[in-house]
């Protein structure tokens, strides 16, 4: 395998040169009873692999599988453990090859192809990782385009040649100055350390919306705190992993710095009214709000940018966090606080109005939803209309009138009844037309038409 290539470009070159390498090291590999020593003991150590792994396999996914009720955080944490049974038959395989490896470097003095071996059992590791295991979009194009080609050039020894290449690479941004390498290996480090941190922060914010003897704001206090804190050690582990020093981003933050005093600064005030909000817990989720300019609903979201409202039509309207301290918020649920509703109605002028109010309050007392306190209902006169005498009942309820509950109209039935009931007649308008007919004479225009 003898080329004149002295008239080729430097690439290829290099590329014989390792393909050359190759076919030799193949060539003292198939020659050498040491070598075909160590392919026995890699098969060995495969097959060993291969029959303990159906073996544990089933116990493990047993053992790791959790009732499909369950929600406690060993049992996300199992869970978790469950996706990694996968690698089980590879690392077994590869830590079965390393006592090997050690056996063959004390006897044979050599273990070229078994440590060739093992950096194969890592490669068939990657794939499954890739392949079976992770299932982000993201990271799986992440393992595909950078894992794969990695642990391929280090199975086959060319990782170190690799690197001390990318390391002679260097890209500099303004007073910062880092290799390639570091590149590729934040990328790498950073998607692992943000999906960790991602999943770290489900569990915990799933474990803190769990404590029911916390007050909601207090929780959503304490996940936004958690999930600050988790994405914050990242980005810092993140920083020093690629060697990037944090007195190196002071250009960067004085940058940031001028864009929320002049581009950000609505942004900046809304994050800022979000972690007021929250601290006070006057607005939370499930409460029923009202803003200045007339929009209502049902906060079902918090974000550290905004509040999501839901209407009973529906409908989401997102709400910047600055509105709720800004302005005026009329808030009707505040956590279960009641309401007091009124429903109006009249009754005739031949009723003896003095027993209307006994009987619409234990009428309207009979209802489910209503209270008796802070004050049971409470019928009252409002005045003396053009068809009949005009009362209102005033009651409490936990809710508001709208959507699922329809308080003031199962009042009103109950009204309706109550009053049926009791002979009570319910006016309704009168008109009096009075007709006159006319005894002028006709104009005179008229008669000679």
């Amino acid at each position: 395998m003898d080329f004149d290539l002295t008239n080729q470009p430097e690439i290829v070159q290099q590329a014989y040169a390792y393909v050359l390498q190759g076919w030799e090291i193949a060539h003292e590999w198939l020659v050498s009873p040491a070598a075909w020593s160590q392919f026995g003991l890699l098969a060995a150590a495969f097959l060993l692999a291969w029959l303990l792994t159906r073996r544990l396999r089933p116990w493990l996914t047993r053992v790791l599988t959790p009732e499909a009720s369950r929600q406690s955080l060993m049992a996300s944490t199992r869970r978790f453990l469950l996706i990694f049974v996968p690698l089980l038959l590879p690392l077994l395989a590869w830590a079965f090859t390393g006592i090997g490896e050690s056996l063959t470097r004390a006897i044979f003095n050599s273990g070229a192809v078994i440590a060739f071996g093992k950096r194969v059992f890592l490669l068939l590791a990657a794939r499954i990782l890739v392949r079976e295991i992770v299932q982000d979009g993201f990271l799986k194009v992440l393992g595909r385009m950078i894992l794969l080609p990695v642990m391929a050039l280090y199975a086959v020894g060319l990782l170190d040649v690799a690197t001390e290449r990318l390391n002679e690479l260097t890209v500099s941004l303004g007073n910062i100055e880092f290799t390639l390498m570091s590149v590729i290996r934040g990328i790498i480090a950073g998607s692992i350390l943000f999906w960790l941190g991602r999943w770290s922060n489900d569990q915990t914010g799933a474990y803190i919306h769990k404590q029911e003897d916390m007050r909601p704001a207090t929780r959503q206090l304490a996940a936004k705190a958690a999930e600050f804190s988790i994405f914050g050690l990242a980005f810092l582990l993140l920083m020093n992993i690629v060697g990037i020093p944090l007195t190196s981003l002071a250009v960067l933050g004085g940058a940031i710095g001028v864009g929320l005093g002049l581009g950000l600064q609505k942004i900046a005030s809304n994050y800022i009214s979000g972690i007021i909000l929250l601290l006070e817990g006057q607005a939370t989720v499930g409460d029923y709000v009202e803003l200045d300019s007339g929009e209502a609903g049902t906060i079902v979201k918090t974000t550290a940018r905004a509040m999501i409202l839901e209407t009973y039509d529906g409908r989401w309207i997102v709400v910047p966090n600055e509105d709720f301290i800004t302005t005026r918020v009329i808030n009707y649920s505040d956590q279960g606080s009641a309401n007091r509703y009124e429903a109006p109605f009249s009754v005739s002028y031949k009723t003896d109005i003095n027993l209307v109010p006994d009987i619409v309050e234990a009428a309207v007392a009979k209802h489910p939803g209503v209270l008796d306190t802070p004050f049971p209902p409470d019928c009252e006169l409002r005045g003396f209309g053009d068809s009949g005498v005009d009362f209102a009942v005033e009651f409490w309820v936990n809710g508001i009138d709208d959507g699922a509950n329809k308080y003031t109209s199962d009042v009103l039935f109950l009204i309706w009844n109550a009053l049926k009931e009791h002979d009570i007649e319910i006016p309704y308008p009168h008109r009096v037309i009075q007709l006159q007919r006319s005894t002028e004479s006709p104009a005179p225009e008229a008669q000679e038409a």
